[in-house]
């Protein structure tokens, strides 16, 4: 069997707005970013004008570490169309600074995909130019 490995088909590709758009832009540069309220402490993956926490509208962007673990996941044999590599592995991945994302496993066996593993983000350039956010397992677990 093979390791899991990023899209490279005709996949959808993300339409940034304008709350995402510096998620995208730090995505190219091979940093993963996330939203976080000065006022109470809380993280958010989700681009939004407030935190959800305590509805402060002073949201930092900062860089996060990139290290997490796999909260909960799939295991897909069959794409929504012939463009997507399969199989491939969706997850929730729960990041050390405090928020969630999903995103696919990439670079490991199918079978070595498991809720509570360490995963380290890597970053894969798709032929237009845009820069997808995977996770691989950490060499360090």
């Amino acid at each position: 069997m093979s390791l899991l490995a990023p899209q490279s088909g005709a996949i959808t590709l993300p339409v940034p707005s304008e709350l995402s758009a510096p998620f995208w832009e730090a995505c190219r540069q091979h940093r993963l970013t996330y939203l976080a309220c000065p006022t109470c402490g809380a993280a958010q993956f989700n681009p939004a004008p407030l935190c959800r926490h305590c509805n402060a509208t002073s949201l930092e962007r900062r860089d996060s570490a990139g290290r997490g673990t796999i909260d909960t996941w799939s295991m897909v044999w069959r794409g929504p169309t012939p463009a997507f590599t399969v199989p491939y592995a969706p997850a929730i991945v729960a990041l050390d600074e405090g928020f969630h994302m999903i995103s696919n496993i990439v670079g490991c066996l199918p079978e070595e995909v498991a809720s509570g593993r360490r995963v380290v983000v890597t970053f894969h350039e798709l032929p237009d130019g845009t820069v997808l956010p995977y996770f691989s397992l950490d060499p360090a677990d």
